[in-house]
């Protein structure tokens, strides 16, 4: 009998995690509810990304856009973000998980900054899963960043603008050093980026999941890897079976 090849699993994975206002509310609860729900579910992806030997782990926390939604609500997810690293923050260090945080950080109020660093200070030297945290994050934020980054460093001579590659801007955005992901996921059958990692996922497989964030349970999470691993990834080539037939 012949074996079935065995599931090519993901190096990087990011996760959009949309859907938990329409969650709450699909209850009758507020949409801190959602949130809340929400928050308990990160903390089972982690867990499911480490079991599957997944190097990093990429969560779409807080956009740069997030600051438009309703006071209270804002004022509800800077509470969460508290309560979740005041919270984990020791156990994902004894489970060994680096932190890393991208994004905006020079508006954010001084006691999350405070607790961002705090997170990634703690555990940088630890060698498990990479959990990489999106928050006050937005590609294009981040390009325009990146570039002034770039411009500054060519007007004071230190880079050659004719030298100017695409390693020199994967080595000025907020994830440098990090591999892009693999497979960036979604939850709530939204199909777009949402401004999110848009140099990043250039060549990247989308799984587009239907459960809201907060029911994106261990199964979910393999569902999507198991997607990912039927894939033929081709980065602008053409795969050896369309060779041969085209031979």
């Amino acid at each position: 009998m012949r074996s079935e090849a065995p599931i090519i699993m993901p190096r990087h994975v990011a996760i959009i995690m949309d859907g938990n206002g329409r969650w709450a509310k699909a209850r009758g609860l507020p949409r801190t509810a959602g949130h809340r729900a929400g928050v308990e579910r990160v903390r089972e992806a982690v867990r499911t990304a480490a079991e599957a030997e997944i190097d990093y782990l990429t969560l779409f926390a807080f956009s740069s856009e997030n600051w438009n939604r309703p006071e209270q609500e804002v004022s509800d997810l800077m509470g969460l973000l508290r309560f979740f690293i005041r919270r984990d923050l020791a156990e994902l260090h004894r489970e060994n998980v680096c932190i890393k945080v991208i994004g905006c950080r020079h508006k954010i109020q001084p006691d999350i900054r405070a607790l961002l660093n705090e997170a990634e200070d703690r555990t940088r030297g630890n060698t498990g899963i990479t959990l990489v945290i999106a928050f006050n994050y937005g590609a294009r934020d981040e390009l325009v960043r990146a570039v002034r980054q770039i411009a500054e460093a060519v007007q004071s001579g230190d880079i050659d603008a004719g030298s100017i590659s695409e390693e020199t801007v994967s080595a000025h955005i907020d994830t440098a050093g990090i591999p892009d992901p693999d497979l960036v996921i979604r939850t709530s059958g939204e199909q777009r980026l949402s401004n999110f990692l848009l140099w990043q996922a250039a060549y990247s497989e989308f799984v587009f999941m239907p459960c809201l964030w907060p029911d994106f349970d261990r199964a979910a999470f393999h569902d999507a890897l198991n997607e990912f691993g039927r894939r033929d990834r081709r980065f602008g080539a053409v795969s050896a079976p369309d060779l041969a037939v085209g031979s």
